[in-house]
């Protein structure tokens, strides 16, 4: 070729990787009849590419410029391996990885002074043997690496081969990241080294397993990893499926409350009522959630929530679900204190506010040395008896300081009615 076969200005230059099932122009044995002794070697960057795909690629750098540039008035062919350190701008013989693949430049182009874009079809697997010129580029002797095929008789191999086609065609299927015209071609593939060689392109593998699937030249063995790789990444697509539909159905249920809440709001302007209600409700579902309820009762209070959306403000049940529900979000259900277990301290505080009284003190004491030592037990309830002005409120708060907890009193003086201390029952209006 005496010229570069420049690319139409339309075309893309992007790291797409298309699958090809030729082996170009004049067929496999042209490009056989054409290889010379030593090969140009342009080192890539972070990518492993594989026999049977189109690829393009940036070239930037001045070395891998002057290959391209020397080689096409000449020819096409030229190896391809990833180097070890992508941050290396020159890489030599040891810089790079002794297993790449050998191409044929498609088209080029020029981008500017310093860039130029090349479509390059992959061929084959090449081991480079000896770099006997390394300047201006690498240029390396190789030789051509054929696959080991099983038996294509050995029903275990042909089982091991269809089930990777389903497996891959269920994950291109489920895996947003994988086009969906990748599901035709793997249905359509029944060559194995086409189809272990196009999942290893497509699958989102980390680079030194890339590289170690490209050094395979034993195809049951690559399948057999290929299938392994496809197994575990088809397990996080489901996962991540599930996760996307559970979001999606939540979103659309709230989305669809919303609009039914805003509806009736909607309903009770149009009838001159006051929607002040739907502010109420709105105000105890906010402090609910706030409150750090147990599930249990998260759970119960959501459902009369729910009660209190489709009842009137003017019915009687509606104040006694907005009492239950102020009721549940002021009580302190997150609210604790850590107690301290101090019982010398417990014995100077009592001594401190109380002269006398050591057979009651020694008792507080024997309580809460018992509480010590089996702090998850259930102590019994301390009961003091006596008449006014004796000491039974002054112990209490003794106890409650020892412990370091806040002390709150409740008097009960003048109650009769056992439901005032205990609560009416919901029903009572």
């Amino acid at each position: 070729m005496d010229s570069f076969d420049f690319l139409d200005d339309n075309d893309p230059a992007s790291p797409a990787i298309q699958i090809v099932r030729d082996a170009g122009n004049g067929g496999e044995e042209a490009w056989r009849s054409q290889l010379p002794k030593l090969l140009p070697v342009m080192p890539l960057r972070g990518v492993v590419v594989f026999p049977g795909t189109v690829a393009p690629f940036t070239v930037e750098r001045a070395a891998s410029r002057q290959l391209l540039e020397e080689l096409l008035p000449k020819g096409r062919l030229l190896g391809l391996v990833t180097q070890r350190d992508a941050d290396e701008d020159e890489p030599g013989p040891d810089g790079v990885h002794p297993v790449g693949v050998l191409g044929n430049v498609l088209r080029m182009m020029r981008q500017g002074s310093e860039t130029l874009i090349v479509l390059i079809q992959i061929l084959e697997r090449v081991r480079f043997t000896d770099f006997p010129e390394t300047h201006p580029y690498l240029r390396a002797a190789f030789e051509i690496l054929e696959n080991r095929l099983p038996d294509p008789a050995d029903e275990e191999w042909v089982a091991k081969f269809n089930n990777l086609k389903e497996s891959a065609i269920r994950l291109v299927t489920t895996n947003p990241n994988i086009p969906d015209e990748a599901a035709q071609a793997v249905n359509t593939m029944d060559d194995p080294v086409l189809l272990t060689d196009f999942l290893s392109t497509n699958l989102s593998i980390e680079l030194p397993h890339k590289q170690q699937l490209l050094e395979q030249t034993d195809v049951r063995a690559r399948l057999e990893e290929v299938q392994r790789i496809v197994s575990n990444q088809q397990h996080i697509a489901e996962l991540q499926q599930k996760l996307r539909d559970d979001v999606e159905t939540e979103f659309s249920d709230a989305q669809r409350r919303a609009y039914l809440r805003e509806q009736v709001r909607a309903i009770h302007r149009e009838l001159g009522e006051d929607d002040g209600g739907e502010e109420q409700t709105e105000e105890l579902r906010e402090r609910l959630e706030a409150a750090r309820l147990p599930d249990v009762v998260l759970e119960q209070a959501r459902r009369e929530l729910k009660r209190l959306d489709i009842i009137p403000p003017a019915s009687p049940e509606h104040s006694v679900i907005v009492s239950y529900l102020e009721t549940l979000a002021e009580l302190p259900w997150s609210a604790l204190s850590e107690d301290h277990f101090d019982l010398e301290l417990a014995r100077r505080v009592l001594d401190r506010d109380h002269f006398g009284l050591e057979k009651v003190k020694r008792r507080l004491v024997e309580y809460l040395a018992v509480r010590k030592l089996n702090p998850e037990g259930r102590g019994p309830i301390l009961c003091f008896l006596g008449p006014p002005g004796v000491g039974k409120t002054s112990l209490g708060q003794s106890i409650a300081d020892a412990l370091g907890r806040e002390f709150v009193r409740i008097s009960l003086g003048g109650i009769r009615d056992e439901a005032e201390i205990r609560g009416h029952r919901r029903t009572y209006i």
